[in-house]
């Protein structure tokens, strides 16, 4: 997530577009299934978590957001409604949880996912509240909820594990075979299919694909993700820091494109995004940031609803 963000707008070297095809496959698939899945215990009584973790910190970032934009580019625009760039996920995931109980009601939940997101392709949608996204992506969300701890043992057999592997490897190299033929409009999930230039029926199909290669690239990678706990394991734990932190980094290294438009600057780029992630995820920027990202929002609610 944070090298496809760092390697966006190095495009022009032909294996930074291939990489960041490939990368936006699954990257933001990968992270709402787990969403999903982490959600699976969400109801209505928990609603103060929805407010701490996502409606509270989504504002704060929204706003933070605004600064770089405004200092680097002379641009102030703040609408709540409308997302600015990597706070989308924050205003989706806050819906998707309100509408679990919903979809535990349901008797295809998936399949009623997957029609919606093919539905919401066919008009354009407004960009308050991330509506493209967030029918678009629902699917993976849904999946999440529906996953089991017993299918991620599942994804651990050895066979499954040199499956998962030689996926992901075919998939990279598919990517850099296509990537020049399929416009990246499609991996954005942010407009419609007429936008895009095609017709329903066949951006109905493209989006289909979409869905499914995303799929089965997420088992891919978590098949190929090791169980045995490692230095990295507590780090993982914090992926959410790295993905609201980063975008500072992401706009400050932007002004510098010039200079990394080059294979060399891509592959430093990449390096750069693992360390990166990893100093994001550690315990001394957790506690400078967790006022932001996980605050604490006890003194805003009754006795009755802290219980």
């Amino acid at each position: 997530m944070v090298a496809g963000h760092l390697i966006e707008d190095l495009r022009d070297v032909q294996a930074a577009h291939a990489l960041y095809f490939f990368v936006y496959l699954f990257h933001m698939p990968l992270f709402i299934v787990i969403s999903g899945y982490l959600s699976r215990n969400f109801t209505a009584l928990r609603a103060r978590k929805l407010i701490t973790s996502l409606a509270v910190p989504y504002v704060i970032f929204e706003l933070a957001y605004s600064l770089p934009r405004y200092f680097l580019y002379g641009k102030l625009d703040i609408t709540l409604l409308d997302p600015y760039y990597l706070t989308w996920f924050l205003m989706s995931l806050f819906l998707w949880r309100l509408s679990t109980p919903l979809w535990f009601q349901v008797k295809w939940p998936l399949a009623v996912a997957v029609g919606i997101s093919v539905l919401s392709g066919m008009n354009p949608l407004p960009d308050e509240l991330s509506m493209n996204r967030t029918m678009g992506l629902l699917p993976f969300y849904v999946l999440g909820l529906m996953l089991k701890p017993e299918h991620f043992q599942l994804l651990k057999r050895k066979w499954v594990r040199i499956t998962g592997a030689v996926v992901l490897v075919a998939g990279l190299g598919i990517a850099f075979a296509v990537h020049t033929g399929v416009k990246t409009e499609w991996i954005r999930w942010r407009h419609a299919n007429g936008q895009i230039g095609v017709d329903d029926l066949t951006g109905s199909a493209i989006r289909l694909a979409l869905l499914l290669v995303g799929a089965l690239l997420v088992a891919a990678f978590l098949a190929v993700t090791t169980s045995r706990r490692t230095w990295f394991t507590a780090l993982g734990a914090a992926t959410i820091y790295a993905y609201l932190l980063h975008g500072f980094v992401v706009k400050v290294i932007e002004r510098f494109h010039d200079y990394l438009v080059n294979p060399l600057g891509v592959a430093a780029m990449c390096v750069f995004a693992v360390a990166l992630t990893a100093v994001l995820c550690t315990a001394p920027v957790r506690r400078v940031t967790k006022w932001a990202i996980e605050p604490d929002m006890s003194w805003a609610f009754n006795r009755r609803s802290r219980r």
